[in-house]
């Protein structure tokens, strides 16, 4: 009998999470680089030069993997996207605001590859992207706190006694309002917080793209973006709760772009496509049917609008293609 081990391909599903990540981090390494160029503040430098060294660790062991199974290296971002000589676009307070929310974003999605991966050496290696991502998300809070730059979500008092759901009007919205629970309350603040940042990059991607095609993207994105907060603020302020502060301030007036239109157009389009993701959880948790409503009506705006940005991509011959099934009926027609 032979002691040579059958060595198990790697899935579908773990092969699109190594493809994705990769393009993904090429990505960070060239936003992140360009950080580190722009900031002045040493504690929130150490944070990017942080994050880029687990970037950049990233994009070298998944093209590892990749390798070892042959399947192609995706192009991604490189040097050719990134202008180091360009000023600064966003001040250091949006730089950590914005490593905050990605960081949340890598959490999510560390955790669901892991939750789609059965090969053993897969699922350690995003165990250690968990382990990393939540050293980082430590470290961005430490320094937000310190800097008094962290919005904290509304408390909540405290009950006397443990209480029951009494009638139906709990899960009414239109005419019995009653007051939102903790879960509504969390989602509406960090999708607003998630937005705020969105919207910031499409404030300033607007503002340094050559491009009039782009650029009417950029601004419509934003006006999007600032509906959505308008709505959030709305339900929180309905039940005098805080809203997270707004970034809108933290964009320079440079006109100098530090991205090439592809990273910047690519980089709203995920981001855009993760938004669904989260409204779409937001939604499931919902137990008052005008935010329910609320929901289903943004989550719909916003997938036009990630369509929209798809479309510029391909026209622009910017969007690499996924991993995918073959095309069995083209192969048996030999095409």
């Amino acid at each position: 009998m032979s002691n040579s081990q059958h060595v198990t391909r790697l899935t579908g599903p773990e092969i699109s999470a190594l493809w994705t990540q990769y393009v993904n981090d090429s990505m960070s390494i060239c936003v992140l680089s360009y950080f580190q160029q722009t900031c002045n503040d040493s504690e929130i430098g150490a944070i990017i030069d942080y994050a880029l060294s687990l970037s950049t660790s990233h994009v070298r062991d998944i093209k590892k993997k990749l390798q070892a199974e042959d399947y192609p290296i995706p192009t991604g971002f490189n040097e050719n996207d990134v202008n180091l000589k360009a000023p600064p676009l966003f001040s250091e307070i949006f730089m950590i605001s914005y490593l905050y929310a990605m960081t949340l974003h890598g959490l999510n999605a560390y955790s669901l590859s892991l939750g789609t991966s059965a090969r053993e050496d897969q699922r350690n290696y995003y165990k250690e992207c968990g382990k990393e991502a939540m050293e980082l998300y430590d470290k961005i809070i430490d320094v937000m706190l310190q800097k008094g730059i962290y919005s904290r979500p509304p408390t909540i008092h405290r009950p006397d006694t443990v209480d029951f759901v009494k009638d139906q009007h709990y899960l009414s919205g239109w005419f019995h309002r009653r007051p939102l629970n903790g879960i509504e309350i969390g989602n509406l603040y960090y999708n607003n917080q998630k937005t705020i940042v969105k919207s910031v990059l499409e404030i300033g991607f607007s503002q340094v793209t050559k491009s009039k095609e782009l650029r009417e993207y950029f601004q419509r994105g934003e006006k999007i973006c600032t509906k959505h907060i308008g709505i959030f603020n709305g339900f929180l302020e309905k039940d005098h709760l805080s809203s997270p502060a707004t970034l809108i301030s933290e964009v320079t007036n440079s006109t100098m772009a530090p991205f090439s239109d592809k990273l910047m157009l690519f980089h709203i389009v995920s981001l855009v496509s993760v938004t669904v993701g989260y409204y779409g959880a937001a939604l499931s948790s919902c137990q008052r049917r005008d935010l329910m409503a609320q929901y289903l009506k943004i989550m719909a705006e916003i997938g036009l609008y990630a369509e929209d940005g798809a479309n510029l991509l391909i026209k622009n011959g910017w969007m690499e293609q996924p991993p995918m099934a073959s095309n069995r009926k083209a192969l048996a027609n030999n095409k």
